[in-house]
């Protein structure tokens, strides 16, 4: 994503429920309000450039999403996955 220089200021409304996600959203992450506005205008709407990252960040968000209780490894589990796949590269041949 290209750098430019902040030249337009723009004034909106929001309701209190878009508004608190915003404000949750930013204090989450460390940032201010108007970056999370920005973030979201190029996830919405990508240029050509941003594309490719708009497509990964989705094929992420999309893997991530909760598939329901029971479903997925634990931290517990995939620590033991790695113990196994540990030993068994260890183990003599």
């Amino acid at each position: 994503m290209r750098m430019s220089v902040l030249e337009r200021r723009l004034q909106i409304l929001l309701d209190d429920l878009r508004y608190r996600r915003v404000v949750e959203e930013a204090a989450r992450s460390n940032r201010s309000v108007a970056a999370v506005i920005r973030e979201a205008i190029d996830l919405r709407f990508p240029d050509d450039e941003d594309s490719a990252r708009v497509q990964a960040v989705k094929a992420l968000l999309s893997l991530t999403r909760d598939a329901g209780p029971g479903v997925g490894e634990s931290p517990a589990e995939l620590k033991e996955a790695y113990a196994v796949e540990l030993a068994a590269k260890a183990a003599p041949r």
